[in-house]
């Protein structure tokens, strides 16, 4: 059974930054485009500022609209000061899939060596939608759609939206749970 959906998977994007524009969101602008050659549709993109209860407020918005399956952001997961959206988003997770950022991990030792320790690239559940924090460089979102979106983001929505059992969409084996 092949693991492409038959009706694309709709994502909402998000560039959390409080320099951006929508016009010089470099980051944005790569996750839209390997979002689309993935096969996934991007329904809506936005740059936010930095700030917990505006990033809470508009996720808490995004999953409030039908057809979303995703929110993918990029920015803010370092240790900075001002990198507070995992923090953010925390509290909103039902549940976490800390696979995600221990695979994103260990792909980007591959490419920057000990300094991907520093990552908090991570993935949860919220309202049976799959939100996915990444890292806010052209790189990283690149490593992070291709290496690991791209293959399974339909599988872990069908999953996660009850719509599929983790038996389908071409399970191989691995791990359960």
């Amino acid at each position: 059974m092949s693991s492409r959906p038959t009706t694309p998977i709709r994502l909402a994007t998000l560039t959390l930054s409080d320099t951006r524009t929508v016009a010089d969101d470099a980051s944005g602008r790569v996750l839209g485009e390997l979002c689309a050659e993935a096969g996934f549709e991007v329904a809506s993109h936005e740059v936010v500022r930095e700030e917990p209860e505006l990033l809470r407020a508009t996720v808490e918005r995004l999953l409030a609209e039908p057809g979303i399956d995703a929110i993918i952001l990029t920015g803010g997961t370092g240790i900075s000061p001002r990198d507070r959206t995992i923090e953010a988003l925390a509290p909103m997770f039902e549940k976490t899939v800390d696979g995600f950022g221990e695979a994103f991990r260990r792909l980007s030792w591959e490419e920057i060596g000990a300094r991907a320790v520093l990552s908090r690239a991570t993935m949860g559940i919220a309202r049976g939608r799959i939100v996915v924090a990444l890292p806010g460089s052209p790189p990283a979102v690149r490593l992070g759609v291709t290496q690991l979106l791209a293959p399974m983001l339909a599988h872990a929505v069908g999953i996660a939206s009850g719509r599929a059992t983790k038996h389908e969409h071409g399970h191989r084996g691995g791990a359960r749970g």
